[in-house]
């Protein structure tokens, strides 16, 4: 039985290093700095995100220079993407972490992220007319509907459920999720294959119901990771309100769990 996702693999040896060692040095010296964590600061690594998941959509079609081809593989891209934006909030750890204007550190995270995220978005569109690949209808179409369905369940369940406390971590916990499981939908549409084997089998399981002739084969992965990310929420709420530096750390790896994949697959959709 295959437990882990198609195209997982690890680079060279002196590439594996150079990030193994550079990821133990970043995160040991934010630990040991120990650096303010708002949620603003955490909200401010979402560029950094797609900036990864970007990396790794343009590394499946062969469009990164082969020097630095290997940082960008799977799962070699997190940790390259940690590194450089751990290095960032290093440099800047001594600014003010609970405002957005310059210097501040949600600010210069933001903005170098926006830059790196941006650069890259604007090569992978580059890559997709050069090739002639470029096809934005439907993966535009996903994002729009993961929007909309984050912003149902936020609202709409925030003070229900007591998860308003989560704030903008929070928040982006739903937007990660939503956009992760709407663009796998799109992806089964468009006749591309689920890549993580569980995520394969709650697809196939939907698929066999008679609603997916309505709702399409994935309907039932949408559900599951709305669900998912909504429970989050909710049992980590009084844990945020209690040691807010912490749930705000949490909830922002839960997010870029669901938007770094989501990004991936909207890139790939748009570039392949």
């Amino acid at each position: 039985m295959q437990l882990l996702p198609t195209g997982f693999g690890l680079p060279p040896v002196p590439y594996l290093l150079a990030v193994l060692v550079g990821s133990l040095l970043v995160g040991g010296l934010l630990y040991r700095r120990g650096p303010h964590v708002t949620s603003r600061v955490v909200a401010s690594f979402t560029p950094w995100m797609v900036a990864g998941a970007t990396g790794y959509a343009l590394f499946q079609v062969q469009a990164v220079p082969a020097p630095v081809r290997p940082f960008f593989g799977n799962p070699v891209v997190y940790l390259t993407t940690f590194v450089l934006a751990g290095t960032v909030w290093l440099a800047t750890a001594d600014y003010p972490a609970d405002r957005w204007g310059l210097p501040s550190v949600p600010g210069a995270v933001l903005a170098t992220g926006t830059t790196v995220a941006g650069t890259l978005l604007a090569y992978a569109v580059t890559v997709g007319l050069a090739r002639g690949t470029l096809s934005l209808f439907w993966p535009a179409v996903g994002l729009g509907v993961a929007l909309v369905l984050a912003g149902v369940a936020w609202f709409g369940l925030r003070d229900r459920l007591d998860v308003a406390v989560t704030g903008s971590p929070g928040a982006l916990v739903l937007v990660g999720h939503a956009l992760d499981g709407v663009s796998t939908a799109v992806g089964t549409h468009l006749g591309y294959g689920e890549q993580t084997p569980l995520s394969k089998a709650v697809i196939d399981a939907g698929a066999a119901l008679p609603v997916a002739g309505y709702l399409g084969e994935a309907w039932l992965f949408v559900v599951v990771k709305l669900v998912l990310a909504v429970g989050v929420l909710y049992l980590l709420a009084d844990y945020v309100r209690d040691r807010p530096q912490e749930g705000a750390l949490l909830l922002g790896f839960v997010a870029a769990v669901g938007l770094g994949p989501g990004v991936h697959n909207v890139v790939l959709f748009a570039i392949a």
